[in-house]
Protein backbone atom coordinates (compact mmCIF):
# COMPACT_ATOMS: atom_id res chain seq x y z
CA UNK A 1 0.00 0.00 0.00
CA UNK A 2 1.27 3.73 -0.92
CA UNK A 3 -0.34 7.00 -1.01
CA UNK A 4 0.46 9.14 -3.95
CA UNK A 5 -1.16 11.66 -6.44
CA UNK A 6 -1.63 10.85 -9.92
CA UNK A 7 -3.64 12.21 -13.02
CA UNK A 8 -6.14 10.40 -14.39
CA UNK A 9 -6.69 9.89 -17.76
CA UNK A 10 -9.83 8.69 -19.42
CA UNK A 11 -9.84 6.77 -22.72
CA UNK A 12 -12.36 9.63 -23.94
CA UNK A 13 -9.75 11.91 -23.22
CA UNK A 14 -6.78 10.54 -25.12
CA UNK A 15 -9.03 9.72 -28.18
CA UNK A 16 -9.35 13.29 -28.11
CA UNK A 17 -5.79 14.10 -27.88
CA UNK A 18 -5.36 12.00 -30.80
CA UNK A 19 -8.46 13.99 -32.79
CA UNK A 20 -6.28 17.14 -32.31
CA UNK A 21 -3.04 15.89 -33.46
CA UNK A 22 -4.24 14.12 -36.35
CA UNK A 23 -3.98 15.88 -39.93
CA UNK A 24 -7.24 17.04 -41.87
CA UNK A 25 -6.38 13.77 -43.97
CA UNK A 26 -6.59 11.44 -41.18
CA UNK A 27 -9.31 13.12 -39.49
CA UNK A 28 -11.17 12.81 -42.85
CA UNK A 29 -10.98 8.83 -43.08
CA UNK A 30 -11.69 8.96 -39.32
CA UNK A 31 -14.77 11.08 -39.64
CA UNK A 32 -15.92 8.73 -42.52
CA UNK A 33 -15.48 5.12 -40.64
CA UNK A 34 -17.70 6.83 -37.55
CA UNK A 35 -20.71 7.64 -39.98
CA UNK A 36 -20.24 4.45 -41.08
CA UNK A 37 -20.03 2.07 -37.78
CA UNK A 38 -21.84 4.62 -35.70
CA UNK A 39 -25.65 4.35 -37.10
CA UNK A 40 -26.93 7.43 -34.65
CA UNK A 41 -24.68 9.87 -36.62
CA UNK A 42 -25.34 11.30 -40.06
CA UNK A 43 -24.50 14.55 -42.22
CA UNK A 44 -25.87 17.95 -41.09
CA UNK A 45 -27.59 19.48 -43.89
CA UNK A 46 -28.07 22.97 -43.97
CA UNK A 47 -30.13 24.74 -41.06
CA UNK A 48 -30.03 21.65 -39.10
CA UNK A 49 -28.66 22.37 -35.71
CA UNK A 50 -27.08 19.23 -34.02
CA UNK A 51 -26.61 20.74 -30.22
CA UNK A 52 -30.27 20.79 -29.89
CA UNK A 53 -30.68 16.91 -30.00
CA UNK A 54 -27.56 17.02 -27.79
CA UNK A 55 -29.42 19.12 -25.03
CA UNK A 56 -32.31 17.13 -24.86
CA UNK A 57 -29.87 13.89 -24.44
CA UNK A 58 -27.55 15.41 -21.86
CA UNK A 59 -29.31 14.92 -18.42
CA UNK A 60 -30.86 11.27 -19.43
CA UNK A 61 -27.46 10.50 -20.03
CA UNK A 62 -25.88 11.90 -16.73
CA UNK A 63 -28.14 9.75 -14.97
CA UNK A 64 -27.65 6.34 -17.23
CA UNK A 65 -23.56 7.05 -17.08
CA UNK A 66 -21.37 3.97 -16.32
CA UNK A 67 -18.47 3.73 -14.52
CA UNK A 68 -15.49 4.38 -16.40
CA UNK A 69 -11.92 2.48 -16.60
CA UNK A 70 -9.18 4.90 -16.20
CA UNK A 71 -5.75 5.30 -17.17
CA UNK A 72 -3.02 7.12 -14.94
CA UNK A 73 -0.14 9.14 -15.65
CA UNK A 74 2.44 9.83 -13.19
CA UNK A 75 2.49 12.85 -11.50
CA UNK A 76 5.47 15.17 -11.88
CA UNK A 77 6.82 18.84 -11.82
CA UNK A 78 5.43 19.10 -15.75
CA UNK A 79 1.99 17.56 -15.00
CA UNK A 80 0.70 19.84 -12.26
CA UNK A 81 0.51 22.33 -14.82
CA UNK A 82 -2.00 19.65 -17.44
CA UNK A 83 -5.32 19.98 -15.59
CA UNK A 84 -6.55 22.72 -16.61
CA UNK A 85 -5.77 21.25 -20.56
CA UNK A 86 -7.68 18.53 -20.20
CA UNK A 87 -10.86 20.55 -18.40
CA UNK A 88 -12.94 21.07 -21.85
CA UNK A 89 -12.15 17.05 -22.60
CA UNK A 90 -12.74 16.14 -18.99
CA UNK A 91 -16.34 17.69 -19.38
CA UNK A 92 -16.77 15.92 -22.25
CA UNK A 93 -16.46 12.27 -20.75
CA UNK A 94 -18.84 13.93 -17.75
CA UNK A 95 -21.70 14.74 -19.95
CA UNK A 96 -21.20 11.76 -22.62
CA UNK A 97 -20.11 9.20 -19.91
CA UNK A 98 -18.23 5.96 -20.53
CA UNK A 99 -19.84 3.88 -23.71
CA UNK A 100 -19.03 5.45 -26.42
CA UNK A 101 -18.19 2.57 -28.29
CA UNK A 102 -20.77 1.04 -29.83
CA UNK A 103 -18.66 -1.89 -30.43
CA UNK A 104 -17.72 -3.12 -27.03
CA UNK A 105 -21.23 -3.87 -25.78
CA UNK A 106 -20.84 -7.24 -26.32
CA UNK A 107 -24.13 -8.14 -27.50
CA UNK A 108 -23.89 -10.89 -30.65
CA UNK A 109 -28.35 -10.43 -30.69
CA UNK A 110 -29.95 -8.78 -34.03
CA UNK A 111 -31.79 -5.85 -33.28
CA UNK A 112 -33.89 -4.26 -34.97
CA UNK A 113 -34.37 -0.82 -36.34
CA UNK A 114 -36.88 -1.02 -38.93
CA UNK A 115 -38.78 1.49 -36.48
CA UNK A 116 -36.57 4.36 -37.96
CA UNK A 117 -38.56 6.19 -40.48
CA UNK A 118 -36.94 8.31 -43.48
CA UNK A 119 -38.83 10.56 -45.76
CA UNK A 120 -39.56 8.36 -48.27
CA UNK A 121 -37.77 9.73 -52.06
CA UNK A 122 -34.49 10.84 -50.20
CA UNK A 123 -31.33 9.53 -51.05
CA UNK A 124 -29.26 8.93 -47.76
CA UNK A 125 -26.22 11.32 -47.10
CA UNK A 126 -24.09 8.89 -45.54
CA UNK A 127 -24.33 6.60 -47.83
CA UNK A 128 -23.46 9.33 -50.88
CA UNK A 129 -20.81 10.65 -48.75
CA UNK A 130 -19.16 7.11 -48.74
CA UNK A 131 -20.09 6.72 -52.48
CA UNK A 132 -18.03 9.52 -53.22
CA UNK A 133 -14.90 8.86 -51.80
CA UNK A 134 -12.11 8.51 -53.96
CA UNK A 135 -11.39 4.49 -54.86
CA UNK A 136 -7.70 3.54 -53.84
CA UNK A 137 -5.93 3.97 -57.21
CA UNK A 138 -3.91 0.82 -58.75
CA UNK A 139 -0.53 -0.54 -57.41
CA UNK A 140 2.49 -0.46 -59.76
CA UNK A 141 1.92 -4.25 -59.45
CA UNK A 142 -1.58 -4.15 -60.80
CA UNK A 143 -0.67 -2.26 -63.59
CA UNK A 144 1.97 -3.92 -64.68
CA UNK A 145 0.17 -7.49 -64.85
CA UNK A 146 -2.25 -5.64 -66.71
CA UNK A 147 0.04 -4.62 -69.31
CA UNK A 148 1.69 -8.04 -69.33
CA UNK A 149 -0.91 -9.62 -69.87
CA UNK A 150 -1.74 -8.23 -73.27
CA UNK A 151 1.17 -9.04 -75.05
CA UNK A 152 1.01 -12.20 -77.41
CA UNK A 153 4.33 -14.23 -76.11
CA UNK A 154 4.57 -18.10 -75.46
CA UNK A 155 2.76 -19.00 -72.14
CA UNK A 156 5.82 -20.06 -70.53
CA UNK A 157 7.79 -16.38 -71.08
CA UNK A 158 4.09 -14.82 -70.12
CA UNK A 159 4.37 -16.62 -66.53
CA UNK A 160 7.97 -15.75 -66.27
CA UNK A 161 7.21 -12.55 -66.68
CA UNK A 162 4.37 -12.45 -64.16
CA UNK A 163 6.73 -13.84 -61.66
CA UNK A 164 9.51 -11.32 -62.34
CA UNK A 165 7.19 -7.95 -61.77
CA UNK A 166 6.62 -9.39 -58.39
CA UNK A 167 9.89 -8.55 -57.59
CA UNK A 168 10.03 -5.23 -59.39
CA UNK A 169 10.28 -2.41 -56.84
CA UNK A 170 8.60 0.80 -56.27
CA UNK A 171 10.95 2.84 -58.72
CA UNK A 172 10.30 0.55 -61.76
CA UNK A 173 13.57 -1.56 -61.08
CA UNK A 174 14.15 -6.00 -60.96
CA UNK A 175 16.95 -5.25 -58.65
CA UNK A 176 17.65 -8.91 -57.36
CA UNK A 177 20.09 -10.90 -58.95
CA UNK A 178 20.11 -13.49 -61.49
CA UNK A 179 20.63 -16.24 -59.03
CA UNK A 180 18.15 -15.46 -56.54
CA UNK A 181 15.64 -15.19 -59.37
CA UNK A 182 16.16 -18.61 -60.36
CA UNK A 183 16.64 -20.08 -57.21
CA UNK A 184 12.70 -18.72 -56.38
CA UNK A 185 11.17 -19.53 -59.66
CA UNK A 186 8.79 -22.61 -60.02
CA UNK A 187 10.93 -25.57 -61.35
CA UNK A 188 9.44 -25.34 -64.67
CA UNK A 189 10.75 -21.74 -65.09
CA UNK A 190 14.09 -22.65 -63.81
CA UNK A 191 15.78 -21.81 -67.38
CA UNK A 192 18.72 -18.70 -67.35
CA UNK A 193 17.91 -18.45 -71.24
CA UNK A 194 14.01 -18.04 -70.44
CA UNK A 195 15.00 -15.57 -67.43
CA UNK A 196 17.16 -13.31 -69.72
CA UNK A 197 14.84 -13.23 -72.41
CA UNK A 198 11.77 -12.64 -70.52
CA UNK A 199 13.89 -9.81 -68.77
CA UNK A 200 14.71 -7.97 -72.38
CA UNK A 201 10.86 -8.50 -73.38
CA UNK A 202 9.39 -6.37 -69.97
CA UNK A 203 12.32 -4.25 -70.38
CA UNK A 204 11.14 -3.15 -74.19
CA UNK A 205 7.19 -4.11 -73.97
CA UNK A 206 6.19 -2.47 -70.45
CA UNK A 207 5.76 1.38 -70.23
CA UNK A 208 6.97 3.84 -69.49
CA UNK A 209 9.89 2.80 -70.81
CA UNK A 210 12.99 2.00 -68.43
CA UNK A 211 10.95 -0.54 -66.71
CA UNK A 212 12.52 -3.73 -65.39
CA UNK A 213 16.06 -2.21 -65.22
CA UNK A 214 18.98 -3.54 -62.86
CA UNK A 215 20.34 -0.20 -62.22
CA UNK A 216 20.05 3.70 -62.65
CA UNK A 217 22.85 2.89 -65.66
CA UNK A 218 20.55 0.79 -67.71
CA UNK A 219 17.33 2.47 -67.10
CA UNK A 220 18.94 5.66 -68.89
CA UNK A 221 20.30 3.72 -71.79
CA UNK A 222 16.52 1.61 -71.79
CA UNK A 223 15.40 5.04 -72.74
CA UNK A 224 18.09 6.67 -74.45
CA UNK A 225 18.08 3.70 -77.00
CA UNK A 226 14.66 4.12 -77.43
CA UNK A 227 14.32 7.24 -77.80
CA UNK A 228 17.19 7.18 -80.56
CA UNK A 229 14.84 4.42 -82.50
CA UNK A 230 12.08 6.06 -81.74
CA UNK A 231 12.65 9.47 -82.73
CA UNK A 232 15.63 9.13 -85.08
CA UNK A 233 17.54 11.57 -82.70
CA UNK A 234 21.27 11.92 -82.05
CA UNK A 235 22.01 11.06 -78.49
CA UNK A 236 25.32 9.53 -78.60
CA UNK A 237 26.99 11.69 -76.39
CA UNK A 238 24.41 11.07 -73.70
CA UNK A 239 24.57 7.57 -73.99
CA UNK A 240 29.05 7.67 -73.69
CA UNK A 241 28.21 9.78 -70.80
CA UNK A 242 25.81 7.26 -69.30
CA UNK A 243 27.42 4.26 -70.05
CA UNK A 244 31.34 5.34 -68.64
CA UNK A 245 31.00 8.80 -66.82
CA UNK A 246 28.10 8.29 -64.52
CA UNK A 247 29.74 8.58 -61.55
CA UNK A 248 31.83 11.44 -63.02
CA UNK A 249 28.61 13.54 -63.82
CA UNK A 250 27.59 12.70 -60.08
CA UNK A 251 30.43 14.64 -58.73
CA UNK A 252 30.64 16.84 -61.06
CA UNK A 253 34.22 16.07 -63.15
CA UNK A 254 33.74 17.83 -66.37
CA UNK A 255 37.04 18.43 -66.87
CA UNK A 256 38.14 14.72 -66.34
CA UNK A 257 35.58 13.88 -68.72
CA UNK A 258 36.28 16.20 -71.29
CA UNK A 259 40.59 15.34 -71.02
CA UNK A 260 39.66 11.95 -71.54
CA UNK A 261 36.23 12.11 -74.39
CA UNK A 262 37.79 14.85 -76.55
CA UNK A 263 34.69 16.57 -75.71
CA UNK A 264 34.26 20.17 -74.85
CA UNK A 265 32.41 21.43 -71.86
CA UNK A 266 29.61 22.84 -73.64
CA UNK A 267 29.03 19.96 -75.05
CA UNK A 268 29.24 17.79 -71.85
CA UNK A 269 27.15 20.96 -70.43
CA UNK A 270 24.49 20.49 -73.04
CA UNK A 271 24.29 16.40 -72.73
CA UNK A 272 24.22 16.34 -68.85
CA UNK A 273 20.73 19.01 -69.92
CA UNK A 274 19.07 16.32 -71.95
CA UNK A 275 19.66 13.83 -70.21
CA UNK A 276 17.17 15.57 -67.47
CA UNK A 277 13.99 14.32 -70.16
CA UNK A 278 14.88 10.94 -68.76
CA UNK A 279 13.17 9.73 -65.48
CA UNK A 280 15.37 7.56 -62.92
CA UNK A 281 12.31 6.20 -61.57
CA UNK A 282 10.18 5.23 -64.26
CA UNK A 283 7.95 3.21 -61.32
CA UNK A 284 6.66 6.21 -59.82
CA UNK A 285 5.18 7.51 -63.07
CA UNK A 286 2.51 5.35 -62.81
CA UNK A 287 2.26 4.80 -58.91
CA UNK A 288 3.93 6.35 -56.26
CA UNK A 289 3.73 4.09 -52.96
CA UNK A 290 4.71 7.43 -50.84
CA UNK A 291 2.21 10.34 -52.53
CA UNK A 292 2.91 13.23 -49.84
CA UNK A 293 -0.28 15.15 -50.85
CA UNK A 294 -0.31 18.75 -48.59
CA UNK A 295 -3.79 20.03 -47.75
CA UNK A 296 -3.60 23.39 -45.57
CA UNK A 297 -5.42 23.03 -42.52
CA UNK A 298 -6.00 26.83 -42.14
CA UNK A 299 -6.06 30.14 -44.91
CA UNK A 300 -4.09 33.29 -44.36
CA UNK A 301 -5.97 36.48 -45.80
CA UNK A 302 -4.62 39.53 -45.33
CA UNK A 303 -7.10 42.79 -45.09
CA UNK A 304 -5.99 45.55 -46.33
CA UNK A 305 -8.50 48.23 -45.20
CA UNK A 306 -7.33 47.04 -41.72
CA UNK A 307 -3.96 46.46 -42.40
CA UNK A 308 -3.63 42.86 -40.63
CA UNK A 309 -4.09 39.15 -41.19
CA UNK A 310 -6.84 36.71 -40.42
CA UNK A 311 -6.91 33.27 -39.99
CA UNK A 312 -9.93 30.82 -41.22
CA UNK A 313 -10.15 27.23 -41.16
CA UNK A 314 -10.25 25.27 -44.18
CA UNK A 315 -12.78 22.52 -43.02
CA UNK A 316 -14.48 22.76 -45.41
CA UNK A 317 -14.10 19.42 -47.05
CA UNK A 318 -14.93 17.61 -43.07
CA UNK A 319 -18.25 16.29 -42.93
CA UNK A 320 -20.78 18.54 -40.53
CA UNK A 321 -21.93 15.73 -38.68
CA UNK A 322 -24.95 15.39 -36.34
CA UNK A 323 -27.48 12.69 -34.29
CA UNK A 324 -29.61 11.11 -35.87
CA UNK A 325 -33.19 12.62 -34.40
CA UNK A 326 -35.06 8.98 -34.97
CA UNK A 327 -32.40 7.36 -33.01
CA UNK A 328 -32.56 10.19 -30.67
CA UNK A 329 -36.41 9.49 -29.83
CA UNK A 330 -36.23 6.04 -30.17
CA UNK A 331 -33.34 5.95 -27.28
CA UNK A 332 -36.29 7.32 -24.85
CA UNK A 333 -39.34 5.76 -26.11
CA UNK A 334 -39.81 3.26 -23.56
CA UNK A 335 -42.11 1.43 -25.71
CA UNK A 336 -38.07 0.14 -27.11
CA UNK A 337 -36.53 -3.05 -25.80
CA UNK A 338 -33.98 -2.15 -23.25
CA UNK A 339 -31.34 -3.65 -25.05
CA UNK A 340 -32.13 -1.79 -28.03
CA UNK A 341 -32.13 1.58 -26.31
CA UNK A 342 -28.85 0.59 -24.03
CA UNK A 343 -27.50 0.09 -27.65
CA UNK A 344 -28.54 3.05 -29.39
CA UNK A 345 -27.58 5.54 -25.93
CA UNK A 346 -24.17 3.84 -26.29
CA UNK A 347 -23.78 5.54 -29.94
CA UNK A 348 -25.49 8.43 -29.45
CA UNK A 349 -22.70 9.34 -26.60
CA UNK A 350 -19.83 8.22 -29.02
CA UNK A 351 -21.52 10.39 -31.49
CA UNK A 352 -21.75 13.69 -29.22
CA UNK A 353 -18.22 13.03 -27.86
CA UNK A 354 -16.96 12.69 -31.51
CA UNK A 355 -18.86 15.94 -32.46
CA UNK A 356 -17.46 18.19 -29.68
CA UNK A 357 -13.65 16.33 -29.77
CA UNK A 358 -13.50 18.03 -33.72
CA UNK A 359 -15.07 21.53 -32.52
CA UNK A 360 -12.47 21.87 -29.87
CA UNK A 361 -10.05 20.70 -32.25
CA UNK A 362 -10.78 23.32 -34.31
CA UNK A 363 -11.35 25.96 -31.56
CA UNK A 364 -7.29 24.91 -30.31
CA UNK A 365 -5.86 25.05 -34.13
CA UNK A 366 -7.64 28.64 -34.81
CA UNK A 367 -6.19 29.90 -31.67
CA UNK A 368 -2.68 29.00 -31.82
CA UNK A 369 -2.58 30.20 -35.75
CA UNK A 370 -4.06 33.54 -34.33
CA UNK A 371 -1.23 33.78 -31.74
CA UNK A 372 1.21 32.79 -34.45
CA UNK A 373 0.10 35.81 -36.93
CA UNK A 374 0.49 38.53 -34.39
CA UNK A 375 3.95 36.69 -33.35
CA UNK A 376 5.18 36.54 -37.14
CA UNK A 377 3.36 39.48 -38.45
CA UNK A 378 7.17 40.80 -40.18
CA UNK A 379 7.63 36.63 -41.72
CA UNK A 380 4.42 37.62 -43.32
CA UNK A 381 5.17 41.22 -44.63
CA UNK A 382 8.69 40.28 -45.35
CA UNK A 383 9.31 36.94 -46.03
CA UNK A 384 11.36 33.85 -44.56
CA UNK A 385 14.04 36.16 -43.23
CA UNK A 386 11.85 37.91 -40.82
CA UNK A 387 11.35 35.23 -39.38
CA UNK A 388 11.49 35.21 -35.28
CA UNK A 389 12.05 32.63 -32.69
CA UNK A 390 8.68 31.55 -31.02
CA UNK A 391 8.97 29.20 -28.01
CA UNK A 392 6.21 27.43 -28.15
CA UNK A 393 5.86 27.66 -24.26
CA UNK A 394 5.21 31.58 -24.80
CA UNK A 395 2.02 30.10 -27.40
CA UNK A 396 1.30 28.18 -23.86
CA UNK A 397 1.55 30.54 -21.71
CA UNK A 398 -0.58 32.89 -23.86
CA UNK A 399 -3.54 30.97 -24.47
CA UNK A 400 -3.33 29.05 -20.86
CA UNK A 401 -2.92 25.57 -22.36
CA UNK A 402 0.03 23.41 -21.56
CA UNK A 403 2.84 23.52 -24.12
CA UNK A 404 1.75 19.75 -25.44
CA UNK A 405 -1.05 20.41 -26.34
CA UNK A 406 0.33 23.47 -28.95
CA UNK A 407 2.97 20.80 -29.77
CA UNK A 408 -0.36 18.53 -30.63
CA UNK A 409 -2.47 21.15 -32.13
CA UNK A 410 0.61 22.45 -34.92
CA UNK A 411 1.78 18.56 -35.65
CA UNK A 412 1.60 18.30 -39.30
CA UNK A 413 -0.56 20.90 -39.71
CA UNK A 414 -0.48 23.31 -42.69
CA UNK A 415 -1.68 26.70 -43.35
CA UNK A 416 -1.75 28.66 -46.73
CA UNK A 417 -0.47 32.36 -47.03
CA UNK A 418 -0.01 35.12 -49.69
CA UNK A 419 3.42 34.18 -49.32
CA UNK A 420 2.69 29.97 -50.01
CA UNK A 421 2.05 26.91 -48.21
CA UNK A 422 4.09 26.32 -44.75
CA UNK A 423 4.15 23.75 -42.21
CA UNK A 424 2.45 25.48 -39.18
CA UNK A 425 5.57 23.81 -37.00
CA UNK A 426 8.23 26.17 -38.70
CA UNK A 427 6.37 29.27 -37.15
CA UNK A 428 8.06 28.16 -34.07
CA UNK A 429 11.79 27.08 -34.80
CA UNK A 430 14.32 28.15 -32.06
CA UNK A 431 16.87 30.94 -32.63
CA UNK A 432 20.26 33.08 -31.59
CA UNK A 433 21.16 36.85 -31.75
CA UNK A 434 22.25 39.03 -34.57
CA UNK A 435 25.38 41.00 -34.28
CA UNK A 436 22.67 44.23 -33.26
CA UNK A 437 20.98 41.93 -30.72
CA UNK A 438 17.83 41.44 -32.72
CA UNK A 439 16.27 37.33 -32.43
CA UNK A 440 16.05 35.66 -35.64
CA UNK A 441 14.80 32.28 -35.89
CA UNK A 442 16.86 29.09 -37.49
CA UNK A 443 14.69 29.11 -40.50
CA UNK A 444 15.51 32.69 -41.17
CA UNK A 445 19.24 32.10 -40.96
CA UNK A 446 18.73 29.08 -43.47
CA UNK A 447 16.52 31.67 -45.84
CA UNK A 448 19.79 33.82 -45.85
CA UNK A 449 22.60 31.06 -46.27
CA UNK A 450 20.18 30.02 -49.30
CA UNK A 451 19.95 33.91 -50.55
CA UNK A 452 23.52 34.13 -50.75
CA UNK A 453 24.41 30.99 -52.19
CA UNK A 454 21.74 32.06 -55.15
CA UNK A 455 23.79 34.98 -55.39
CA UNK A 456 27.20 33.31 -55.72
CA UNK A 457 29.35 33.31 -58.61
CA UNK A 458 28.78 29.32 -59.81
CA UNK A 459 32.27 29.50 -61.68
CA UNK A 460 33.75 30.46 -58.30
CA UNK A 461 31.20 28.54 -55.22
CA UNK A 462 31.53 29.67 -51.79
CA UNK A 463 33.02 26.67 -49.40
CA UNK A 464 31.41 26.01 -46.17
CA UNK A 465 34.14 28.33 -44.54
CA UNK A 466 33.13 31.36 -47.11
CA UNK A 467 29.78 30.87 -46.11
CA UNK A 468 30.55 31.36 -42.52
CA UNK A 469 32.29 34.69 -43.11
CA UNK A 470 29.33 35.93 -45.64
CA UNK A 471 26.86 35.18 -42.79
CA UNK A 472 29.26 36.97 -40.29
CA UNK A 473 29.17 39.94 -42.67
CA UNK A 474 25.13 40.05 -42.11
CA UNK A 475 25.46 39.92 -38.64
CA UNK A 476 24.62 35.85 -38.27
CA UNK A 477 27.24 34.00 -36.70
CA UNK A 478 27.23 30.30 -36.76
CA UNK A 479 30.05 27.54 -36.80
CA UNK A 480 30.95 26.02 -40.04
CA UNK A 481 29.91 22.57 -38.49
CA UNK A 482 26.63 24.45 -38.38
CA UNK A 483 26.49 26.04 -41.80
CA UNK A 484 26.50 22.20 -43.49
CA UNK A 485 24.19 20.78 -41.87
CA UNK A 486 22.25 23.45 -42.80
CA UNK A 487 23.34 23.14 -46.25
CA UNK A 488 21.98 19.47 -46.38
CA UNK A 489 19.03 19.96 -44.43
CA UNK A 490 17.86 22.28 -47.60
CA UNK A 491 19.50 19.64 -50.69
CA UNK A 492 22.28 22.13 -51.70
CA UNK A 493 24.93 20.37 -52.56
CA UNK A 494 28.80 21.23 -51.42
CA UNK A 495 30.97 23.67 -53.50
CA UNK A 496 32.53 21.26 -55.57
CA UNK A 497 29.54 20.01 -56.98
CA UNK A 498 27.86 23.69 -57.58
CA UNK A 499 30.54 24.66 -60.00
CA UNK A 500 29.32 25.37 -63.51
CA UNK A 501 32.07 25.27 -65.70
CA UNK A 502 32.38 27.39 -69.42
CA UNK A 503 34.57 26.19 -71.91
Amino acid sequence: MRIDQRMKLAPRMIQSMEILQMTQQALEERLEQELANNPTLELQEPGEDAQEIKAELKQDERDSREGERELFVSDDAEAKNTGDDFERLNNLSEEYGDSWDANTTGTSEKIDFTRVQRNSGERDAKIDAMANTAARGASLFEQLIDQWRMVELPDEEVRMGIYLIGFVDADGYLRTDNETLLDQAPEDLKDKHLLAGTIAALQKLLEPTGLCARDLKECLLIQIDAKMKLEGVDLSNERLLVDEYLKDIETNKLPRIAKRTGLSIDEITKAIHNLRQFHPHPGRLLADENPHRITPDAIVDFIEDEDRYVARLSSDRLPHLQINESYAKMSKDKGVDKKTRDFISNNIRSASWIIDAVQQRSSTLLRVINVVLNAQREFFDQGEQALKPLPMTIVADQLGIHVATVSRAVNEKYIQTPRGIYPLRMFFSGGTETGDGESVSWSAIQAKLKEIIDGEDKAKPLSDDSLVVALKDAGIEIARRTVAKYRKQMNIAPARQRKQFTG
